[in-house]
This record gives C-alpha cells, sequence and structure tokens, in this order.
C-alpha cells in the first residue's frame, strides 16, 4: 500500500474506509523575544529586589532601640540589614519575589513553565563536564590573583557576619541561603529566563550569554571590578551549559556548589584568630 496523497484521496472514497479528521498543524512554541524577555526581565529583578527588602523592612519594624535622631535611625538600620539573619532571610525570600512575575511571564509563551526555564536534570558526565570547567576558571582566576598580589580571602564583611552567626546560631540558615536560595533565585533568572528568551533574539544563543551573563554579574555589585570579572567568566560558563545541555537544573548546582566552597573558606577564616 502507498501513502501517496492520490491513495489517501481514493481511500477516502471508499465506503468501508470512512474519512480520517484532519487535524490543523499547530504552531511551533515560541518565546518572549528581546523586548518582551527585557521588559518582563526588569519587572522580575525589580521583584527580586522588592522580596530582598521585606525581611530588612519587617525586622527594622521590630527593633528595639533609640530612634530619636536621623543617626540613630541609619546606625539602626545598619545594624539590621547587615545582621546575619537579615542577610539569609533576604536571599531567601528573594525567590518568590521572582518566581511571580515569572510565572505570568511565560504563561504568555506556548512552552510549559518547566520547558521554559529548563527544569530538567541532564547526565552525569555534565555535571563532571561542568565542576571541571568551572574549577579551571576559578583556579585560573586563584593564580591571576597569587600572580598579582591580590588577596582572594573572603571580604572582611562576610567574615564578621559568619562570626556573628556563630553567636546567633544562624549559620546553617546563611548556608541554606547562600547556597540553596540564592543560586537557584539567579539562575531561574538569568540562565533560566533571560537567557532563554534573549536565545530566540536577534543576539542569537552567544549574544544571549554574554548578556545574561553580564546582568549577573552586575547584581553582585558588593565586589570589586576584579571579583565581578570572576563572576561573569563563571556566567558564561554557565551559559553554555545551559545552551548544551537545556538544563537549569545543572547549572543550579554549579553555581551551590561554588558558593558551598566560599561559605566554607569563609567559615574557616571566620573560626580562625581575630
Amino acid at each position: 500500500m502507498t501513502d501517496s496523497p492520490e491513495a489517501a484521496v481514493m481511500d477516502s472514497l471508499d465506503p468501508g474506509n470512512p474519512p480520517q479528521q484532519v487535524v490543523p498543524a499547530q504552531h511551533l512554541p515560541r518565546t518572549l523575544g528581546f523586548w518582551r524577555t527585557t521588559l518582563w526581565g526588569v519587572l522580575i529583578i525589580i521583584a527580586f529586589f522588592v522580596g530582598q527588602l521585606l525581611p530588612i523592612v519587617y525586622l527594622f519594624a521590630r527593633f528595639d532601640g533609640p530612634l530619636d535622631d536621623f543617626e540613630a535611625f541609619r546606625l539602626a538600620l545598619t545594624k539590621t540589614a547587615a545582621s546575619p539573619l537579615t542577610v539569609a532571610l533576604s536571599a531567601i525570600m528573594g525567590l518568590p519575589g521572582l518566581l511571580i512575575p515569572i510565572y505570568f511571564a511565560v504563561r504568555y509563551t506556548r512552552l510549559s513553565f518547566a520547558e521554559y526555564l529548563g527544569l530538567r536534570w541532564t547526565g552525569w558526565k555534565h555535571l563532571g563536564f561542568g565542576v571541571l570547567g568551572m574549577v579551571v576558571i576559578v583556579g585560573a582566576w586563584e593564580l591571576v590573583s597569587q600572580l598579582t598580589g591580590r588577596e582572594e580571602a573572603a571580604s572582611g564583611f562576610m567574615v564578621d557576619m559568619l562570626k556573628h552567626a556563630k553567636t546567633d546560631g544562624t549559620v546553617w540558615l546563611l548556608v541554606i541561603a547562600f547556597c540553596v536560595a540564592a543560586p537557584v533565585s539567579e539562575e531561574l533568572m538569568a540562565r533560566g529566563f533571560l537567557c532563554r528568551g534573549w536565545s530566540d533574539s536577534f543576539l542569537r544563543v552567544p549574544g544571549a550569554i554574554i548578556l545574561s551573563s553580564l546582568i549577573w554579574t552586575l547584581l553582585h555589585f558588593q565586589y570589586d571590578w576584579f571579583a565581578l570579572l570572576n563572576v561573569f567568566a563563571l556566567g558564561v560558563w554557565f551559559g553554555y551549559l545551559r545552551y548544551r545541555t537545556h538544563s537549569t537544573y545543572l547549572t543550579m548546582v554549579l553555581h551551590g556548589l561554588n558558593n558551598l566552597a566560599a561559605t566554607v573558606q569563609t567559615i574557616w577564616l571566620a573560626s580562625g584568630p581575630s
């Protein structure tokens, strides 16, 4: 039997072979493109920071101390914002803050939430490859740091905060915030949403990886320029892995491992002599 169009027409004329229902062709799934990804991305970043500000506002409202003048107000706000509990809760609350606008943004596409954001696992070989590349990047930056006489130790702020966290019993919360909540939030935003939407625009995949890595780097404004270059290099690597494996889960794990290594280093420094 042949499957030619003529044969199909002749078969439909056979009383013993009723015609089959013709299913209309479906449009291919699409992404948001450049401008809508950019506009939604601005809203997502704003919602991310609003989520991070909520614990600061809440804990500052519960501050038990004098607020008689501007200087007292400033010191109280600084103390509240820099406390380990506030920093940890801010990192954690950034996740629901950005998830809400991302959910509504993806609804305007013909892709499922998980498919759009790359919420799928990949093979262990890719994980090993990702870890190897990350170690090479971090190791190269460490080598450059030593050759140029720069100190690559954790910042004094982080060391002091972890010392206070040990006193307050909130080290575990900081580890969850830095090694789980922050990587999940930032990867959903940068590699999951921004890189995915921009890759189907005039930027194509290379431009999307670079631009999303740049946005992600700018979110780490607390670092100096040398550390920001390291962050950008890692962002490009994570973006490449996102494109190659279609998995944001992979970049979340790698991001978390990188933060865990930095956190362990900071805890070790915080345990040393003052």
